[in-house]
């Protein structure tokens, strides 16, 4: 059986989204909205499975262990909690992420000067020189994955996900004037 959210070609996540609405369309649901998620969701899959594969997978790292090396790499130390929230994993997940990467020299973990209970983490040189010979390639794959969009459409796209992202975090207010999608007032702002 063909895997019907997979794309073989251009027509076969259209003609998915078409089942979809003949199966459930008599529902009153948002259609518009259940395209637009389930294809960032389904982008972003295809995305992260093309660069583990192609990139991060000959140097031993998950997409998890990337971002970790990312994060760190740009904004220096990090306490574990933020470190999570920023790399988008659990602090469970980042534990084990983080267990991988000292046991290969790539990353430190010691307890906060200030605050013996908190964890501080570090990029060792070594995980430094892994990200910076990395990113080069990584910022190649994703040249490759965007070079059907023009200049202008990758910006509007990432600012339209960025829109998405501040809606989320904002539990659905964002730019919408603290009002529902259709157009009613939050009980909260009324």
């Amino acid at each position: 059986m063909s895997r019907r959210l997979a794309a073989d070609s251009p027509t076969d996540l259209v003609q998915a989204e078409r089942d979809i609405r003949t199966r459930i369309g008599g529902q009153p649901l948002d259609f518009a909205a259940m395209a637009a998620v389930s294809n960032i969701y389904r982008a972003a899959n295809v995305i992260r499975n093309r660069l583990e594969r192609q990139i991060l997978a000959g140097e031993d790292l998950s997409w998890a262990a990337f971002t970790v090396l990312f994060v760190l790499w740009i904004w220096g130390d990090q306490q574990t909690r933020y470190l999570a929230d920023e790399a988008g994993v659990t602090k469970g997940t980042l534990t084990g992420v983080l267990k991988k990467l000292e046991k290969r020299g790539l990353t430190r973990r010691c307890a906060h000067e200030a605050d013996g209970r908190l964890v501080l983490v570090s990029l060792e040189p070594k995980g430094a020189a892994v990200i910076e010979r990395l990113f080069p390639a990584f910022n190649m794959g994703e040249t490759s994955v965007s070079n059907g969009l023009t200049e202008e459409e990758k910006h509007q796209l990432a600012g339209l996900l960025r829109k998405i992202i501040r809606s989320v975090e904002d539990g659905g207010r964002a730019d919408n004037g603290g009002r529902a999608q259709d157009g009613r007032q939050l009980a909260e702002d009324a």
